[in-house]
């Protein structure tokens, strides 16, 4: 059987249906939330030790440590990690409830329009979290880590807290999974007639000043993080601009074959005008 998407959903619901709905979708994501929390806080230890490993890496064989200079930090780091991931986790049954709530207000040809959006978020997301935690942080933390030696006849020696250093993870991660959704905005905005395809490569030169500025500001003042940030947002929006190059070839053919068509009947339509005069 083929997979259909049916077209908008005709039933007129009252306003407290709507309510109602949206409170079991919001219940439903918060419970998924909350179990994914308690699952990622039982194991907060190998989870926090999965987000330390850029900077033990960083540091040479046997050295490095991780400090908290107050009694409850470290706990409250396991709070946040547990809370961090738990939302990773329960991301997808999240966004299935949003859709729940958001697809019957949609054409069908909304939501063939919408679903590649919803597909790309994660992917990009994830895509950007990845470049952060396996290129950009290994190789800040080991440009932060040069500074140490002596200076003056004491020794300079790096000693991060656990709340800080999770803190600039965070920071990292969230910086560059946001900064990858680039493409899903301006196809957004692309397909809602806000901006063109042309406008955009018009103002490409704009653009590549703002993605620098951007890479500079949420990333570390270190220039190996902000270039790994900046080249990978240009190439995505130039891809961007392809696919929106593709959408349109795409959305002349019909219009070609409908003209086509037109041009075709229109000789038909005369003949059986000068028939019927006869």
């Amino acid at each position: 059987m083929a997979f259909e998407i049916k077209d908008i959903d005709e039933t007129q619901a009252p306003l407290l249906d709507h309510l109602i709905e949206l409170r079991s979708r919001l219940m439903r994501s918060l419970l998924a939330l909350a179990i994914g929390f308690g699952v990622c806080l039982y194991f907060a230890d190998p989870i926090l030790g999965f987000l330390i490993q850029p900077l033990k890496d960083a540091f040479p064989d046997g050295e490095g440590q991780l400090i908290f200079t107050k009694l409850y930090e470290v706990f409250f780091v396991e709070l946040k990690v547990a809370l961090f991931a738990g939302f990773f986790v329960s991301f997808p049954i999240i966004a299935n409830q949003l859709w729940a709530f958001v697809a019957p207000g949609l054409y069908a040809k909304e939501k063939k329009a919408f679903l590649p959006f919803l597909i790309a978020t994660p992917v990009l997301f994830v895509a950007g979290a990845a470049l952060a935690y396996y290129v950009v942080m290994p190789t800040a933390f080991a440009w932060f880590l040069g500074f140490g030696g002596e200076a003056g006849g004491l020794k300079i020696e790096a000693l991060p807290s656990a709340g800080d250093y999770l803190g600039l993870v965070m920071q990292f991660i969230l910086a560059f999974g946001m900064s990858f959704l680039l493409p899903v905005l301006l196809l957004l905005l692309n397909r809602a007639g806000i901006v063109s395809r042309e406008q955009l490569s018009s103002a490409r030169r704009y653009v590549i000043v703002i993605i620098v500025a951007l890479a500079a500001v949420v990333t570390p003042p270190d220039p190996g993080s902000q270039l790994i940030l900046a080249i990978p947002l240009m190439l995505l929006f130039e891809g961007a601009l392809l696919v929106m190059r593709w959408q349109e070839r795409g959305n002349k053919k019909p219009d070609l074959e409908a003209d086509s068509a037109g041009e075709a009947l229109q000789p038909e339509l005369a003949g059986e005008a000068s028939s019927s005069r006869e």
